[in-house]
């Protein structure tokens, strides 16, 4: 690979016209030496052609549809597999890249010998507050994810090589429900390859909005999640981690106004782990103690998901 190797920018997108085009432009303004393509990728949507008018030297846009399946993993691999870079980057439609990313994330990645994927710290923003999440290590395993999702692991952090994403450890998968978790169960899969590169600097302003992809789709939610439950057995080695996710859920289940599936799904994250906390905000959901938007709205305030 050459020290400047190109990169493609997969985004993906679904009426978010205004909040698209500030994403294309922080990708088309990245102070990097090589070439960056950006494809935009629109999912069950009218694309706009004239988003290829924000192209600058060495900084083509193209507009594509989503071939695949319908949803955010079908538009993720329809660009994937339309890009023309060594390297593959992810950025959803409603973050945009700071200064300086793909430069900090390509050195990274040149740094470790037989690197695949590299990702950075975050800055959220919702409702008005910013809160930086970094992790504080150089290097994730496959271990580390069953243990915690690690927020700050988001998607338009990822930067890949191509030849992982296509003859390794492969797309991003299309058999999810609803595409809820895709990057999760992502994140898993590459680090059974190989540990991920991780950078302790924020590069990706990312936004939490109620307009998100999966805002109360609380009964899709709960499927993804025992569908992961299934496919990773690991998870049996990791008994907080294991909580940790029956403990989402139960407040999914609890969410959609399943009170007796919601206690099901909490008392089986008690046995796991004790002290899940979602396992007792699940309960609190149910038992209308509190509402789960109040929930979320105090979590994300803090930089921070369910």
């Amino acid at each position: 690979m050459t020290a400047y190797p190109s990169v493609t920018a997969v985004v993906p997108t679904r009426d978010r016209p205004e909040l698209l085009r500030a994403a294309v432009r922080a990708i088309v303004g990245q102070d990097y030496p090589g070439q960056v393509e950006t494809v935009v990728v629109y999912d069950q949507s009218e694309p706009d052609p004239s988003l290829a008018e924000l192209s600058a030297a060495d900084r083509p846009v193209r507009v594509v549809t989503n071939t695949r399946t319908p949803g955010l993993a079908g538009a993720r691999n329809s660009g994937t597999m339309a890009a023309t870079g060594e390297l593959i980057a992810f950025c959803d439609d409603d973050d945009e890249w700071l200064p300086g990313k793909l430069a900090a994330q390509v050195d990274a990645l040149n740094a470790v010998p037989g690197a695949e994927f590299v990702s950075c710290g975050i800055r959220v923003s919702y409702d008005g507050h910013t809160v930086e999440r970094v992790l504080e290590r150089d290097s994730i395993s496959l271990a580390d994810l069953l243990r915690d999702r690690m927020t700050e692991l988001h998607p338009s952090t990822f930067l890949i090589r191509a030849a992982a994403l296509r003859d390794g450890f492969g797309l991003v998968d299309e058999e999810i429900p609803g595409s809820y978790a895709e990057d999760y169960e992502f994140l898993l899969r590459a680090a059974r390859s190989a540990p991920l590169v991780n950078l302790r600097t924020p590069y990706v302003l990312v936004r939490w909005h109620k307009r998100s992809y999966f805002a109360q789709r609380w009964d899709t939610i709960s499927e993804a999640l025992q569908w992961l439950l299934e496919r990773y057995p690991e998870f049996a080695t990791q008994p907080a981690g294991q909580a940790r996710v029956t403990g989402q859920i139960a407040f999914a289940r609890a969410a959609s106004g399943d009170r007796r599936g919601a206690m099901r799904w909490a008392r089986r994250t008690l046995r796991r782990n004790p002290r899940e906390p979602r396992a007792y905000l699940a309960l609190a959901v149910a038992g209308r103690v509190v509402r789960a938007d109040a929930v979320l709205r105090t979590l994300h305030k803090r930089g921070r998901g369910i």
